[in-house]
């Protein structure tokens, strides 16, 4: 069985979780049991209708509290979407130990960690501790350079041009 390593997608470019995703099915075409867990995100999105349709050997779960921007939110509403993620972080923890699957992918889990929702030690730890044969994928904005460290893939996707700063929204099938 092969180590498993942990990759890292960041950046302000579009595509961390296209990126993630499209990992996870080219491993899933391969046999591997994938996880992916979302964080921050619970929009019908067409990945998640993508994986809908495949056998239980790609799985996601997604918290189910999260109503707009983090930075739009107020104080109750941070709380509660702070239970949510923890939930979230906790049942991707004990996926990633349970050795039932080959790749987990925690997509979005750095934005949590950088809004305080998700404890970066916590993830660190995940890290250090995984288990031999999983790969670990995660992505968000900003990663920290303590994960960074951590992990043996980082790419970092850029933002050169999008549609959004002309103020073209997200598009069904392209950007959810």
């Amino acid at each position: 069985m092969d180590k498993g390593y942990v990759h890292i997608y960041t950046g302000d470019g579009k595509g961390k979780t296209t990126a993630a995703v499209g990992l996870g099915f080219r491993a899933y075409g391969r046999g591997f049991r994938v996880l992916l867990v979302q964080f921050l995100k619970n929009e019908p999105t067409g990945e998640i209708m993508a994986i809908e349709k495949l056998d239980s050997r790609f799985r996601y779960f997604r918290t189910k509290k999260v109503k707009g921007f983090f930075f739009s939110m107020n104080e109750e509403q941070k709380q509660e979407l702070k239970k949510s993620e923890q939930e979230a972080w906790e049942y991707a923890a004990k996926a990633v130990m349970s050795s039932k699957w080959d790749m987990v992918i925690l997509d979005e889990v750095i934005g949590s960690i950088n809004n305080k929702l998700v404890d970066l030690v916590a993830v660190k730890d995940l890290i250090k501790s995984k288990p031999e044969g999983i790969e670990l994928v995660l992505t968000g904005r900003n990663a920290p350079e303590e994960l960074k460290q951590l992990a043996d893939y980082v790419s970092e996707i850029k933002a050169v041009k999008h549609v959004f700063s002309r103020g073209i929204p997200a598009r069904e099938g392209i950007e959810d």
